[in-house]
């Protein structure tokens, strides 16, 4: 009985991430999925194993490095490639971030080999895990989108960054007022006028960091700031914008090498 509750192993979510409209993970063994349909787009990327699935009445499979993408309301099935099954994380996204000129591109070639991609993905389903780094996620899921798109409209899309650095320290200005209750992407880019992906790739050319880092790099040094006064991890985490302490904890550890906790104990 172990076995079998072991062979089906999900975990599933909704982000608040514009245009995810489910975040899932799953470890399968011997489950097989009939032919179906999704009204989403599904993004599919494996870690162990392969998936073996038929789409548009022809047969393709998922082995590393690769990405699928498959078209919304489009049949598909899948079943295990491998004895010991599969471990996927897929992303199901609306058309406010695919559109519908892709769906006949994505039905002729749903499976990208692309290892940079590939690594994107991954780190933007890390990113999606946590909760608080949503201008992260939606940065990450705005340049894949990019990448998509010059994978299947090579003719049209390039994925080339062009220098902006008026639009760049525009943004810069706006993280820096908002420092503590952030802003999400979609309204960046309103503000300053520009598309999503365009200002992402104009801040990281001219800073050479990604707008998420610039922006936890500024709430860091500001609990630093406050824990050498004594406050609370706990209180610094509300007062800088974190999501909560372990939020906090995780970006400090990673910027200055230390928790927080420790970090305030260290003040002489």
């Amino acid at each position: 009985m172990a076995a079998a509750r072991n062979s089906r192993e999900v975990s599933a979510w909704r982000p608040s991430v514009p245009g995810v409209t489910e975040v899932f993970h799953a470890h399968y063994t011997e489950y097989a999925y009939p032919m179906h349909v999704h009204e989403a787009w599904t993004l599919l990327i494996v870690d162990d194993g392969a998936v073996r699935y038929d789409l548009d009445r022809h047969e393709h499979g998922t082995p590393l490095d690769t990405v699928s993408l498959l078209p919304p309301h489009v049949p598909h099935n899948g079943s295990p490639a491998t004895p010991h099954g599969f471990r996927k994380r897929v992303l199901y996204l609306d058309s406010t971030r695919l559109g519908d000129d892709l769906i006949g591109p994505a039905v002729d070639s749903p499976d990208l080999a692309d290892p940079v991609l590939r690594l994107r993905v991954g780190q933007l389903h890390a990113a999606l895990a946590q909760p608080g780094d949503e201008l992260e996620a939606d940065s990450r899921l705005t340049l894949i989108g990019g990448r998509l798109r010059a994978h299947l409209l090579p003719r049209t899309v390039t994925d080339v960054p062009r220098r902006d650095p008026a639009l760049a320290r525009r943004l810069r200005e706006l993280l820096d007022e908002r420092v503590v209750p952030g802003v999400a992407l979609g309204e960046a880019a309103a503000l300053v006028q520009a598309h999503p992906a365009h200002l992402v790739r104009s801040f990281s050319t001219a800073y050479g960091i990604a707008p998420h880092q610039y922006l936890m790099s500024r709430r860091v040094g500001r609990a630093r700031q406050l824990l050498l006064e004594g406050r609370s991890p706990a209180e610094v985490a509300v007062a800088t914008g974190f999501y909560d302490q372990s939020h906090l904890t995780r970006h400090f550890r990673k910027l200055v090498g230390v928790p927080p906790g420790r970090y305030r104990d260290s003040v002489r």
